[in-house]
């Protein structure tokens, strides 16, 4: 599609196995999504610099597609060694995530981006509470749920409300994008690439 913004570091070699790439695309780019396992299908995911939710990223998801910060505050590009976070909304917009709470572990999140198809398979489901600086910082870690610890290898973490739960338990408490408390987070890691 389009190149938005520039990061350090080159991509590895598609031939190379997962545990390989250790940085992040030249040029971040709009990529597409796929998650077979709950119907999700060439998402268009646009990144931008800033962090999961904020203003930005929400005026993006709220055009029916998915955001993907990069940056201090967000994660790093596909394939890339860290942490990729998506993030989409689950019952707006279109509902891109609608199903994504249901996503097992073990299913397969598929990225493509400039030409390679980066596999990605679930391996933890975690939730962030918007309300708590601590739980997002474990969300925007370079390995998701671990502040501080270096990351050895790519991985994923796709990210969408929990407003129908937050809700049903009378929990109606709202950020300034108007996200509710919490957020569902499934962790996958690099598994393969493909060009």
């Amino acid at each position: 599609m389009h190149d938005l913004l520039t990061a350090p570091g080159t991509p590895a070699a598609p031939s190379e196995p997962a545990a390989a790439h250790t940085q992040a695309p030249t040029r971040f780019q709009t990529d597409t999504l796929s998650i077979p396992a709950i119907g999700v299908s060439g998402l268009q995911v646009v990144p931008y610099q800033g962090s999961p939710d904020d203003a930005s990223g929400t005026r993006i998801q709220n055009q029916g597609v998915a955001a993907s910060p990069h940056g201090p505050g967000g994660g790093v590009g596909p394939g890339s060694m860290g942490n990729y976070i998506v993030t989409g909304h689950r019952v707006s917009a279109g509902g891109a995530l609608r199903a994504l709470p249901s996503l097992p572990t073990g299913a397969s999140v598929f990225v493509t981006s400039g030409g390679v198809t980066y596999e990605y398979t679930i391996t933890d489901t975690r939730t962030t509470s918007f309300r708590s600086q601590a739980s997002m910082n474990a969300q925007r870690a370079a390995v998701p749920g671990s502040p501080g610890t270096a990351p050895t290898r790519a991985m994923i973490t796709v990210t969408t409300c929990l407003t129908p739960e937050d809700n049903a338990a009378g929990n109606f408490w709202r950020d300034a994008q108007n996200n509710p408390e919490h957020r569902i987070d499934k962790i996958g890691v690099l598994t393969s690439t493909k060009p």
